[in-house]
């Protein structure tokens, strides 16, 4: 089962309501995409910390085989 891109940016809006968000889907088959998180609550945080958070967010649409998300392209900061 895939997930959309409006379905995966609504997750992430969920979490990072005033965040910027891009959501590029990669291979059209709603199982890869990329996106792009700028979030103020990423400062102070290293790149590990931030993309934990953005998997948190996902709420395990990316857990085991059956997960409906399978790749995720992550880029995360705070704001400059």
């Amino acid at each position: 089962m895939a997930i959309t891109a409006s379905e995966l940016e609504t997750l992430l809006r969920d979490a990072f309501p005033e965040g910027s968000i891009t959501i590029t889907d990669l291979a059209g088959d709603g199982n890869h995409y990329a996106a792009e998180v700028i979030d103020e609550s990423f400062r102070g945080l290293n790149r590990v910390q931030q993309q934990r958070a953005v998997y948190s967010a996902l709420k395990g649409k990316m857990d085991g085989s059956h997960g409906e998300l399978h790749a995720l392209a992550l880029t995360t900061k705070a704001p400059e």
